[in-house]
């Protein structure tokens, strides 16, 4: 199937990244090689860019798609959290620079048979690693009435959480629920009329929250900005962009610790922890695409775009 992904704030990314042609760049969701293809026409051939994504269908588009640009190129199917274990074992100590591209890809959202989109009726799947033994089948069916209200509550921020864990949990009592449209059913059937005829559609939020917990997206972010904070050669850069609020803490929480981290009492004069900075931060808020890239992809709506440097 062919990867197509439109990759949002694409330009402000890049820009971002101040690529110098011989450096080595880290696209840590590489996807359909969308911002990768980006950096690579600004490398040299001594330029090297690392792709790393958990999705074998991502990795074989991007190959294809890169294999004409001249730079030197390593593409890895791994987790971006597992930054530090693919470096060592490319023999790369620190990077110039690196991008994230947060959430799921439209080839995942559009390819039914993977089980991300709420619109097209497929197995409940949601692994963004095809080898992964944890799927979404395992969370809708698995997990008791307490640990359902608590996921879609916290990662879909739905206000219907609890209402949707009951009728969950009773319709699977009759059969295990396996596809798409049995969950869309059940949660159209818990959300009221009302409510289910305003804003967006009424299985978004909880899809987003059992896809979040399927792949541990938030923990791995984690993880991952600081990873990537770390491996950032002196004037090096990393660009996050996230497209909800959860994403968009972790990043700007992380990003704010690792440049300001000193502990001290506010009323101390001096700072005596000795906690230094070793990041600066290059947004103090976030880029957010122009009006004219959300008319053209709808998607980018939500994007946020954050930028640090190490010092």
């Amino acid at each position: 199937m062919e990867f197509n992904h439109t990759s949002v704030l694409l330009e402000e990314s890049i820009d971002n990244l101040h690529i110098r042609p011989d450096g080595i760049y880290v696209d840590g969701t590489l996807g359909g090689g969308g911002h990768s293809s980006a950096i690579c026409e600004k490398l040299s051939a001594d330029g090297l860019l690392i792709g790393i994504d958990r999705d074998r269908d991502a990795l074989s588009a991007a190959e294809e798609r890169l294999r004409t640009y001249p730079c030197r190129k390593e593409l890895v199917q791994s987790n971006y959290a597992e930054i530090k274990q693919v470096l060592r074992e490319l023999d790369i100590e620190a990077v110039d620079g690196a991008i994230l591209d947060l959430g799921v890809s439209s080839f995942q959202l559009d390819n039914a048979d993977r089980g991300f989109s709420y619109m097209q009726d497929s197995p409940l799947d949601m692994r963004m690693d095809q080898d992964a033994p944890f799927s979404a089948y395992d969370v809708v069916n698995g997990y008791d009435q307490a640990e359902l209200t608590r996921i879609i509550s916290s990662y879909g921020e739905e206000r219907w959480a609890s209402r949707i864990a009951t009728f969950i949990v009773k319709a699977r009592r009759e059969k295990p629920l396996t596809t798409t449209g049995q969950l869309v059913e059940v949660i159209k059937a818990a959300i009221p009329a009302k409510a289910r005829r305003e804003g967006p559609h009424p299985a978004k939020r909880t899809f987003q929250a059992i896809r979040i917990e399927v792949n541990d997206e938030l923990g791995q972010l984690q993880r991952a900005m600081e990873e990537f904070c770390d491996v950032l050669r002196p004037g090096g850069r990393l660009c996050v962009i996230s497209f909800h609020s959860l994403e968009d803490r972790i990043v700007k929480e992380v990003m704010n610790r690792r440049a300001d981290p000193c502990t001290c009492p506010k009323e101390f004069p001096v700072c005596v922890c000795g906690k230094k900075a070793d990041i600066q931060k290059i947004t103090r808020k976030p880029i957010c695409p122009q009006e004219k890239e959300t008319e053209n992809n709808p998607r980018a709506r939500s994007a946020k775009l954050r930028v640090c440097e190490k010092i």
